[in-house]
Parts: C-alpha cells; sequence; structure tokens
C-alpha cells in the first residue's frame, strides 16, 4: 500500500485532497471523521470546546491514538493507494511509514484566507472566536513539522480546478525516491 499522508492547518484545502480520492476511487481516512463520529456517537455537542477536549482525549497519551484507529482502518482496506488526513506530528508519520511507504503533501494558504474559508463552510465547530485557538492547538499537537518537512506543497490559493490540479501532479508523478 502506497500512502499519502495529507496535511495542512485548519482550511488550507486538505479537503482538496479528499475530492480528488472520491473523484478517483481512492481509499480516504481522515482523523477528523473518527473523532466526529465518536462524538455522535457519544452524544458529544459538536461546538469548537468539546470537539476539542474529545479530539486531545483521543489522541491519547502519546498524541497517536486517533492514528492508530486510521492506520489500521487504511491497512484493513487493502487498497494499493490510500490518502491519510489529520496527521499532526513526525512521530504519527513515522508509524505510518514503518507501515506503508508514505509521502507527505502539505495543503497551505495565507492565514486571511483560511481563516474565510473556516467561516464559510459551516461546520460546527468553526467559529471566528475558536480559529486562533485552534490553529494554536494544531501546532501544539506538532503540526507545524510535518508542513516543513513535507514531501511536496500544493499552494491552495487560486481556485478549486487549480488546487486539484496542482494535486493531481502530485499523486500521478513517480515516488522520487525521497519517500520513505
Amino acid at each position: 500500500m502506497q500512502c499519502f499522508i495529507i496535511v495542512g492547518m485548519p482550511a488550507a484545502g486538505k479537503d482538496v485532497a479528499r475530492r480528488y480520492a472520491r473523484e478517483n476511487g481512492i481509499p480516504y481516512f481522515a482523523t477528523g471523521d473518527i473523532v466526529r463520529a465518536e462524538a455522535a456517537r457519544r452524544g458529544v455537542a459538536p461546538d469548537a470546546e468539546s470537539m476539542a477536549r474529545l479530539s486531545t482525549e483521543l489522541r491519547g497519551t502519546d498524541g497517536m491514538g486517533v492514528t492508530r484507529l486510521a492506520l489500521r482502518a487504511a491497512l484493513d482496506a487493502g487498497a494499493p493507494l490510500v490518502f491519510m488526513e489529520g496527521i499532526r506530528s513526525q512521530q504519527e508519520i513515522d508509524l505510518i511509514r514503518s507501515q506503508a511507504p508514505a509521502t507527505v503533501v502539505a495543503f497551505v494558504a495565507p492565514r486571511p484566507l483560511r481563516r474565510a474559508r473556516l467561516l464559510a463552510r459551516g461546520r460546527p465547530d468553526d467559529s471566528a472566536a475558536a480559529f486562533d485557538g485552534r490553529d494554536r492547538r494544531e501546532i501544539e499537537y506538532g503540526l507545524a513539522v510535518p508542513i516543513a518537512l513535507a514531501d511536496a506543497y500544493v499552494l491552495n490559493t487560486g481556485t478549486l480546478e487549480e488546487a486539484l490540479a496542482a494535486f493531481g501532479r502530485i499523486v500521478e508523478r513517480p515516488a522520487s525516491g525521497s519517500e520513505q
């Protein structure tokens, strides 16, 4: 199994990868989906504070609990290619790479654009008041390192079509040998 690990700050455009996966029949495993499903199962309110608490709980003491769940599901899928999203630390990337070859793709966009996107998408846990705290929490989880050390980048400041094309070129290129 080849894995593409999708990283980026909130509203940087990681859903571009999800859309690409859906359009191309590629299994997509997101830790956020696991957290939202667990919140629904437990009856946890989908507000920013409750979701942050649950996400931290599910990450566990080593920060990799929900990643282990996503990785197990990806491996069980038996597909030759999968995408994983919501990975926030180098340790999580190392865990995935211990099980499968992986390429880290970082979606990046300027902070004002990310903020506007976050407010426009309308998820219950998205709010202007929570934006700064959410960014800080993601950085505290370790997300800055995978973004800085990514194997490839999508600068997501244009149209959806441009971002899809840029991501597609990354997925379709031969492995450069730098991915482990």
